[in-house]
């Protein structure tokens, strides 16, 4: 196992360390009244990446709150779990999730459209679904552009790689193009899967004394901040943040498939989460804000496979095939033999505590201390409801009136 020697470097930051960070003025002073001090550079890190429109909506989740979101064959709500679920009869339910990976796939479109892929499916199976089939919708700038060439070639065969690597087909897609789409393509990607419904599982931290797992892959340096560069404009500079782009393993993550569906059976799971945006921070603030309980982390315990690497790399880290699971406990050996058998980590790194507080510790020294809410949707992550104005394109629309479309009775003169 990798370990570090390095000294941690976690000095206390200010407004000019957080706005190099992508937050604003408000936004630190908000974050010094929730922890009642100044923050440091790992803690702020954390709600960077957090508190970042790619985790946190605060631009958008507004406007997607005014979306429906309830219904009599739904399982779960929009937002409350990994992935939508809805009841499609004979004691089955369909988990489906859509994912965008439009500003890694702007600078790195095969790693970047792989990773979406990789995403999606990993939040689809930490819910008990199989994924079944996967399905796209892509929008490009100008075809005739040489750019938007090289961008739909690397996006397309990431999808495909992927996809046909961990042996789900792509059945369906669409594309469009337009010059609005030049500088930043959006690479959507979607995840469908099959499961009893009574053998689903949540994305939540519960039950004091439970041990935490991390199981997968090991953890790089490869995406760290990614959430934040996602959150960014694309500039000419932007390829200078390609460590923000993760890196997949279609075949990793199919024996992390296996894995985990094989201790869903077990009925020793509490809760499990994805590693995705965040890594860390994020799997271990959600689930545990949903379930209203804390946890005490230790990271050096964190399989790596980069050497010295930081606090805060490790608590950011957005390595590929990664999950959090929380575990009855007592049946720690249990899980632990099964995901041996698959050749994958498994390794516990914390435990859950009554007192809903997050706390970091690396080689005994405590590196971050947050309150479990402080970094979420719905928590201490604001939200803002921007000035805005109705497009022309939108008022023509809304002037049309499909029942005014006269009916065809003659299909030869159509």
């Amino acid at each position: 196992m990798i370990t570090t020697t390095q000294k941690i470097q976690n000095p206390l930051t200010d407004k000019n360390v957080a706005k190099q960070l992508g937050l604003l003025e408000e936004e630190f002073d908000r974050i010094v009244e929730i922890l009642g001090r100044v923050p440091n550079f790992t803690e702020l890190s954390m709600f960077s990446v957090m508190w970042s429109e790619h985790c946190s909506y605060k631009n958008s989740l507004y406007w997607l709150k005014q979306l429906p979101k309830e219904g009599k064959h739904l399982l779960a709500k929009a937002g409350e779990e990994n992935a939508g679920l809805v009841d499609i009869g004979d004691n089955l339910a369909c988990a489906f999730k859509i994912e965008s990976h439009n500003h890694p796939s702007a600078i790195e479109p095969y790693q970047g459209a792989a990773t979406g892929v990789g995403g999606i499916n990993r939040d689809i199976f930490t819910m008990g679904a199989r994924p079944i089939a996967q399905l796209n919708s892509l929008r490009f700038g100008n075809i005739a552009d040489k750019k938007t060439q090289w961008l739909i070639k690397g996006v397309v065969k990431g999808i495909g790689d992927y996809g046909n690597a961990f042996g789900v087909p792509t059945v369906a897609g669409e594309v469009f193009f337009d010059e609005s789409f030049s500088t930043n393509p959006l690479v959507n990607a979607m995840s469908v899967g099959i499961v009893e419904k009574n053998k689903t599982v949540r994305a939540i931290s519960e039950g004091e004394g439970n041990p935490v797992f991390i199981v997968g892959s090991a953890t790089g340096k490869d995406g760290i901040h990614g959430a934040a560069f996602a959150s960014k404009d694309i500039t000419k500079n932007s390829a200078e943040d390609l460590p923000a782009v993760q890196v997949g393993d279609p075949f990793q993550e199919k024996l992390l498939l296996e894995a985990t569906l094989e201790i869903i059976e077990t009925g020793a799971v509490v809760g499990m989460q994805d590693m995705g945006a965040a890594g860390i921070t994020c799997s271990t603030s959600e689930m545990s804000a949903k379930g209203n309980h804390g946890m005490i982390v230790w990271l050096d315990k964190v399989p790596l496979r980069q050497p010295d690497m930081q606090p805060f790399e490790i608590l950011l880290s957005e390595s590929q095939e990664r999950m959090l699971v929380v575990v009855k406990k007592g049946r720690e050996e249990e899980v632990k033999k099964i995901f041996e058998k698959w050749d994958l980590n498994c390794v516990q790194i914390g435990v859950v505590t009554k007192e809903p507080i997050l706390r970091y510790y690396f080689y005994d020294e405590l590196v971050a201390e947050v309150p479990a809410d402080a970094l979420v949707v719905g928590g201490g992550a604001p939200v803002y409801i921007r000035e805005y104005k109705e497009a022309e394109y939108y008022k023509l629309n809304k002037q049309f009136d499909i029942h005014q479309v006269p009916d065809i009775k003659d299909k030869e003169e159509f």
